[in-house]
């Protein structure tokens, strides 16, 4: 009963944020591994003739659901971290943005992926309590982890760069657009990757790691 105890503690513990188990800090730190190894990898990002396409929303959205919003806004820095180093010769848009404006290149990377992995965990939280199934949830966090990821991306990108030079050449390029209309021609084929990979493997594998790693322990 002890172990029973124990192990539905720290279920609890990781539904409600409270406190992060060694349990919680193990699985932590191997999406971290994840992020890093995607990050310098082509695993992490394809890439178009606009924007990446960046895939490592997923480890953040997983880790958001199954560990907590705690453990969302570190994988989202991490994430925003690596970001902003890619802005330092790995990524071409990265870099000139780099060029106009370091600080704000900054904040449209670091903070933005922060508060998505946040945002996810905590919106999942929420969704869980409705989901009868314990399965649709995972699904719909995992699709909000890539919404979020592009929407405060964007909107950062918006706030700070729309009127520089750069983004109005590509902007002209595309036919003088709005900016709501810009960004959807942006992001659009980015966005019908990005969304359902989030979506179906964030998921599929928060679904499986939280049976897996969190599964009470009953004895007979």
């Amino acid at each position: 009963m002890k172990g029973v105890i124990t192990m539905s503690e720290q279920a609890m513990a990781v539904k409600s944020g409270e406190k992060l188990s060694v349990k919680d800090l193990t699985t932590t730190g191997m999406m971290i591994a994840i992020i890093l190894l995607m990050s310098f990898t082509p695993l992490g990002f394809l890439r178009t003739a606009g924007l990446e396409v960046s895939l490592i929303t997923i480890p953040v959205a997983i880790g958001a659901m199954i560990i907590g919003p705690r453990a969302g806004l570190l994988l989202g820095t991490v994430f925003g971290l690596t970001s902003f180093y890619q802005c330092f010769g790995m990524s071409q848009f990265g870099v000139v943005l780099l060029g106009i404006n370091p600080f704000l290149t900054f904040l449209v990377c670091v903070p933005t992926r922060a508060l998505m992995g946040w945002l996810t965990g905590i919106v999942f939280k929420g969704i869980e309590k409705l989901d009868h199934s314990k399965t649709v949830s995972f699904f719909i966090g995992g699709f909000l982890g890539a919404l979020f990821n592009t929407i405060l991306f964007m909107g950062a990108l918006m706030l700070f760069f729309w009127n520089t030079e750069y983004i109005q050449s590509i902007n002209t390029s595309l036919g003088n657009l709005n900016v709501f209309a810009f960004i959807l021609a942006f992001v659009g084929v980015n966005g019908l990757l990005e969304v359902p990979a989030t979506c179906i493997v964030g998921g599929v594998v928060s679904k499986t790691l939280r049976k897996v790693l969190y599964k009470k322990i009953r004895s007979n």
